[in-house]
């Protein structure tokens, strides 16, 4: 298997992980993020249901894989690690009674000495449990545990060229699964009916390069539950009048696009029609401000005067950075574009930045993933950014990209 990246990149960030493990006095730092995992070792495999973890250790000059013994050839043939570096554990470790992976686990960091030293373990997020970090404290008494959640998203943040092409490809996709999507919402047709029309296109991808399977699925309310913002898909059908939200994302090699719009079918209600320009009216605010040197806060700060002028406020955040990552979220659990984050923008970073509002009965989401450049932003779809109207019957072809 050809790896998605040159090996020296992968050099550049594990020096770079290790970096940081020094400054926060980590010897040894135990990922079981599959997002970090691949970011540094190049594994790719739907396994992460299981307990698996990627070592690094900050003398040696190869970190370990160790997992399910059946899932160490999917190791071997997705990492740049040496062979004898994947280590497996026998199945009657799997969701056991008795037996846990990190009793395993912390009988080869002691094995190889590694059992007394600054151990890091990645506490919030959602594949280390808390039976997990028991039985690490367990079985590694001598160890002196520290808290390494995002250490290594932290790195992540700022891409490299070869990261932003991927992304680049995302976004054709996702424009592509966006314009179908939003030609099979008419009136009888179903949300899962468009559901599964985004689905096919985000796996189909182009002719010159086929897509992956997003970290999130297509998320598709329709009618009143705009109201809310995180509703997959029902077998509902869809009514003249109704509004429908798309929020979606292209991912390509595990790196995200995502993207957001608002569909009307028929006529639009008097609510959208004049809410509309002002999400526009704010996208395009924060969009012209931005530039390196310039905090997530500030950002934030452009939106909330530009919809203030209105008599609006937005009580969630107004987007994230995004990127590589798997189930359940396409965020990079970094910075966010709220108020009082003091992250700095640098080129090459990436966000994805998502104006949504909510209120009683209906909602509207337009949305961009961008990346910071030099002198401004670059965004990674060409997509109207409107409500988009439907024709009742379907039959309009209005919705096209321009």
């Amino acid at each position: 298997m050809v790896l998605p990246f040159d090996i020296l990149e992968y050099h550049e960030r594990l020096k770079a992980t290790k970096q940081r493990m020094e400054e926060k006095g980590i010897e040894v730092l135990l990922i079981t993020d599959p997002a970090n995992m691949n970011y540094l070792s190049g594994y790719d495999a739907w396994s992460f249901y299981v307990h698996q973890m990627l070592v690094v250790i900050i003398d040696e000059p190869q970190p370990l894989w160790i997992g399910r013994f059946q899932d160490t050839n999917g190791a071997k043939v997705t990492t740049w690690i040496y062979d004898e570096n994947v280590i497996g554990y026998p199945d009657y470790y799997v969701q056991s009674a008795v037996y846990h992976p990190m009793d395993f686990i912390a009988d080869i960091l002691k094995q190889i000495g590694q059992g007394n030293r600054n151990v890091g373990v990645e506490m919030d997020n959602y594949y280390f449990s808390a039976m997990a970090y028991e039985r690490l404290k367990q079985h590694l008494p001598n160890a002196a545990f520290k808290d390494a959640s995002a250490l290594v998203n932290g790195v992540r943040i700022i891409k490299s060229d070869q990261e932003i092409e991927y992304m680049r490809r995302a976004a054709r996709i996702a424009e592509q699964a966006m314009v179908k999507g939003v030609e099979s919402i008419c009136i009888g047709g179903r949300e899962c009916d468009t559901a599964a029309e985004i689905y096919y296109q985000m796996v189909k991808g182009t002719p010159e390069y086929g897509g992956d399977y997003p970290s999130i699925v297509p998320l598709l309310p329709s009618g009143e539950n705009t109201s809310t913002p995180h509703l997959t898909w029902t077998e509902r059908a869809f009514l003249e009048g109704d509004a429908v939200i798309v929020e979606l994302a292209g991912c390509y090699k595990r790196y995200h696009v995502p993207l957001a719009r608002t569909v009307s079918v028929g006529q639009p209600s008097e609510q959208l029609q004049s809410i509309t320009p002002i999400v526009v009216e704010g996208l395009q605010d924060v969009l012209s401000s931005v530039k390196p040197g310039m905090t997530c806060g500030e950002m934030e700060e452009v939106w909330r005067n530009s919809i203030k002028k209105h008599g609006i406020e937005k009580e969630s955040r107004l987007g994230y950075s995004v990127g590589l990552n798997y189930p359940p979220d396409w965020g990079e659990h970094t910075a966010s574009i709220r108020m009082g984050d003091s992250t700095v923008l640098q080129p090459n970073m990436t966000f994805h930045l998502i104006p949504g509002l909510w209120f009683d009965n209906y909602g509207i989401e337009i949305s961009e993933t961008f990346r910071v450049t030099e002198t401004g932003a670059e965004l990674f779809t060409q997509y109207p950014q409107d409500l988009i109207v439907r024709d009742p019957l379907n039959i309009s072809p209005s919705d096209k990209i321009s």
